[in-house]
């Protein structure tokens, strides 16, 4: 079985999700190797919820990480579920349209480019016209 895609399931372990009980974790492979692991953290009134691909994110960032080679993300369910549009925005921060993610389906794991889950997407050039 792939190590990230293990990280990600473990870290659905720890996932705080009482009001949907939809549990989720996500590992971010970064360039150096090192793997940052993240869960769903929700909130009562839902928009202060945090994402697990979020959460890996930005622990990595915190701890100086800037360059990604892959993110795994997985559900207590293994339905498959990819990142969300917000967590796609935010993986395009950091990462190119090839950077691959891997999502855990029922049967097996199914990968995906960032720029096929995210063709437009805006950047710092958007910001710079």
């Amino acid at each position: 079985m792939d190590s990230l895609l293990e990280a990600a399931r473990e870290a659905i372990d720890a996932a705080y999700a009482p009001y949907s009980e939809y549990q989720v974790g996500a590992a971010l492979l970064t360039a150096d190797g090192s793997v940052f692991t993240g869960c769903n953290i929700e909130n009562a009134n839902y928009s202060n919820s945090l994402h697990a691909e979020d959460v890996a994110i930005g622990s990595a960032v915190r701890a100086g990480h800037r360059d990604f080679e892959r993110l795994a993300v997985s559900t207590a369910a293994r339905d498959g579920v990819t990142p969300c549009g917000k967590c796609r925005q935010t993986l395009s921060e950091f990462c190119g349209a090839d950077f691959v993610i891997t999502c855990e389906g029922a049967d097996e794991p199914v990968e995906y480019r960032l720029g096929d889950l995210l063709p437009t997407t805006i950047t710092k050039s958007h910001l710079e016209e």
